[in-house]
């Protein structure tokens, strides 16, 4: 983990890389509370008897928005930033998902801070906009799960 004193020193790591987290496996339980949180019962992601029939996967695959929403909790174990009080998702610039995440399979991010931009500067409150690109890797694939320009709002 790399551990920042301010957003000055973080803003000043601009162009490169955050880190990679360990592989974490992706569970059939993970993707059912996924389903039930989001109402999307899709049977590629929860009827594993179909998916071994009917997918070209043989098994089910990981939500899309699922690989996504780790994204907070994977980066939080990239970086930190200490004089930060609050941190807000503002959105994204770009996201594609370019490969499946089969049930059973391990995940990992790769995350680089692509740049920061001041955010909200006044006498009480100093922000930046930080983007950051993130790679969400399947163990044994060369094509990426997914990739996402991500930006988030940062304040002192």
């Amino acid at each position: 983990m790399q551990i920042f004193a301010n957003l000055a020193e973080f803003s000043a790591h601009t162009g490169q890389p955050l880190g990679e987290t360990p592989y974490r496996t992706i569970t059939q339980e993970a993707v059912n509370l996924f389903a039930e949180a989001t109402g999307d019962h899709q049977w590629i992601h929860i009827d594993p008897e179909r998916a071994a029939r009917e997918s070209p996967y043989k098994t089910p695959i990981a939500h899309g928005f699922l690989t996504l929403s780790l994204a907070p909790q994977l980066l939080a174990e990239l970086y930190s930033i200490e004089s930060v009080k609050m941190g807000i998702n503002y959105g994204a610039n770009k996201i594609r998902f370019t490969n499946a995440v089969p049930v059973g399979s391990k995940l990992r991010m790769k995350a680089w801070l692509h740049h920061v931009e001041p955010q909200n500067t006044n006498e009480s409150t100093k922000g930046v906009r930080a983007v950051i690109e993130c790679v969400f890797e399947v163990d044994g694939e060369q094509k990426p799960a997914c990739i996402a320009e991500l930006i988030v709002l940062l304040f002192e």
